[in-house]
């Protein structure tokens, strides 16, 4: 079953967040509607990065590597 790594940029302030889902458009939808308690302060958002993965193992592989190290933000960004 395919799932997906994605990135929403809060619209108005300076916050991203990373996450995985099976559907993007109604996961973005809830973000945006406030469904969300993590994000529920930085909306609304926009999507800007998506990443196809085959399983939810190596989609919470991809997520794990985009959260960690230093600078993800500005390499998700690009």
């Amino acid at each position: 079953m395919t799932y997906f790594v994605y990135a929403i940029s809060s619209v108005q302030k300076s916050y991203i967040y990373v996450g995985i889902t099976r559907e993007v458009e109604e996961r973005i939808k809830r973000h945006n509607k406030g469904r969300e308690k993590t994000t529920r302060p930085y909306a609304p958002f926009e999507l800007i990065y998506l990443e196809e993965c085959k399983d939810r193992l190596s989609a919470r592989s991809r997520e794990k590597y985009w959260k960690s190290g230093r600078n993800w933000k500005r390499k998700i960004k690009k």
